[in-house]
């Protein structure tokens, strides 16, 4: 079932490179001293605004935090509600894109055809949507809500 969640116009190349600046900014922060392995996120909510955050890692690994969690505790915290496109930046052989974990927190604010783009230091390196890497997902319209 695909979210109900309108869905909004595409977002310009400038806009694109925006976020996807503020995410390699971000990663610069991340605090990773056990796996080495930075992150950063950058989301873009309904009023235009940016928000950011980096993975934190803790000596008890499951209390670590990814970069999305992160953006997604900055965007509610400024007041926003909805996530209207994601940018992903972290060093590896393959694009990173978020986790699974992830990918449903963003769920919760973000619709199907939410634009997940995925970088690292050279740029753009793959463009997918939430719902491509989360299909047939449940999320607030499954309780009768909307994000």
């Amino acid at each position: 079932m695909a979210s109900d969640l309108p869905c909004d116009p595409p977002m310009d190349a400038a806009l694109e490179q925006r976020l996807l600046q503020a995410a390699r900014a971000v990663r610069a922060h991340a605090y990773a001293p056990y796996s080495h392995f930075a992150v950063g996120a950058a989301l873009l909510d309904e009023a235009g605004r940016i928000h950011a955050g980096a993975n934190v890692e803790n000596a008890a690994y499951p209390q670590g935090l990814c970069a999305e969690a992160c953006a997604i505790a900055h965007l509610v915290a400024a007041g926003g509600r909805r996530i209207r496109a994601v940018a992903v930046c972290g060093e590896a052989a393959e694009p990173v894109t978020p986790c699974g974990g992830c990918r449903q927190k963003l769920r919760e604010f973000a619709a199907d055809g939410t634009p997940v783009l995925v970088g690292d230091a050279s740029g753009l390196r793959a463009r997918y949507t939430l719902g491509e890497l989360l299909p047939a997902s449940f999320g607030p319209d499954h309780l009768g809500r909307r994000a």
